[in-house]
């Protein structure tokens, strides 16, 4: 797959992540998208160690594209196993090949990502492509209850972490680490908005005027690309996997990792803290939790560490919010042909206009 069939399929992927329908289960003890017994003999034979007597396993909450589960053999060996999702709409995406390319070259780097164990492509084993990493155990989709429950101390750390790990990811070299024709940097801002907007076009089934607005805002001045590194393209601490002692352990979901400019991650992870409340949660920022860093305190946090010029950095938060609206537009979209599986889809489609105004808004912001 070339670097502009990735782009798309990313685009994709986060339009439509909850394009799934289940098959029938040869086994109630199976869950969705994973058939036990085909894949204990196949870990049995390629997994190093094997497996002892049975599996369990258990679909992982969070997340709408690709499935994780956690699964259990009798001898208390546990593994993360990732697929893509059910009935998933472009078969370019969800190249499980490329996520464990990126988590198994970064594990030599200060970079936490779990080990990466096993790559299989023969569908036949559980339907489609998937892999094997180790179980991370820690604190996982840390949302507003949880980070406020640990204190303002541990809120604090968590948010020093969140800039420390990034500023690593982003100095690492991506030649040295076989990396280097991972993503094609050059014209990474223009494809990206040129990609977005193709899904929102695809998705398009009522007036987006903001949104089309907030394109053309992002369109008429891109700002001058930082020098490229390797980007995690979903930034955001529910991406991750802290310790009792706050300090990262993980950074998960791989999935939209490419090479390109490191303020997208930055922007991105900024966004997730002003965004609007989604599915009934409140977005993580300091507001919301005592002790978690302010946006200045990130920004000038990550500027110092890594010794990036910041200055354009509204750019990039509104284009963080025209991609999660183009998402919130395509699940509308989705959901409306009947086409979602389970249920909170009914006020998606009211995400989308706060979401573009919020990124018009950002854009005029002094970040």
């Amino acid at each position: 797959m070339n670097e502009n069939e990735r782009d798309e399929a990313a685009a994709g992927r986060a339009a439509h992540p909850e394009a799934a329908e289940h098959p029938a289960r040869t086994d109630p003890a199976d869950p969705p998208g994973l058939h036990l017994a085909r894949l204990r003999e196949h870990l049995g034979r390629e997994l190093p160690g094997g497996v002892m007597g049975e599996l369990t396993a258990r679909l992982l909450p969070g997340g709408r594209s690709n499935l994780t589960y956690e699964v259990s053999d009798q001898a208390g060996g546990r593994w993360a196993v990732r697929r893509p999702p059910l009935g998933h709409v472009l078969p370019t995406a969800h190249d499980m090949g490329r996520e464990f390319r990126v988590i198994s070259a970064l594990r030599a780097t200060p970079v936490p990502v779990p080990d990466a164990l096993l790559l299989c492509r023969d569908e036949a084993v559980v339907g489609a492509p998937f892999f094997v990493m180790e179980f991370v155990d820690g604190l996982g989709a840390l949302d507003v209850p949880e980070l406020r429950a640990l204190g303002a101390d541990g809120a604090a750390l968590i948010g020093r972490e969140l800039v420390d790990r990034l500023v690593a990811l982003h100095s690492v070299d991506q030649e040295q680490v076989g990396l280097g024709d991972f993503g094609r940097p050059a014209g990474f801002l223009d494809r990206q908005l040129r990609r977005w907007r193709t899904q929102l076009e695809s998705s398009r089934s009522r007036p987006t005027g903001t949104l089309d607005a907030l394109h053309a805002e992002l369109g008429r001045e891109l700002p001058r690309s930082q020098a490229s590194t390797v980007v995690h393209g979903d930034y955001r601490v529910d991406n991750t996997i802290f310790g009792p002692d706050k300090r990262m352990r993980a950074i998960l979901d791989w999935e939209m990792a490419t090479l390109g400019d490191p303020l997208a991650d930055l922007g991105m992870l900024l966004v997730y803290g002003r965004r609007a409340p989604l599915d009934g949660n409140a977005p993580v920022n300091a507001a919301t939790v005592p002790g978690f860093p302010t946006e200045s305190d990130l920004v000038e946090g990550y500027a110092a560490a890594s010794g990036r010029d910041v200055e354009g950095l509204a750019w990039y938060v509104g284009l963080g919010f025209f991609k999660l609206a183009v998402i919130m537009e395509g699940i509308h979209y989705r959901h409306q042909l009947g086409q979602t599986a389970g249920s909170g889809f009914d006020g998606i489609g009211e995400l989308v206009e706060p979401l573009a105004l919020a990124g018009r808004a950002a854009l005029h912001d002094q970040v």
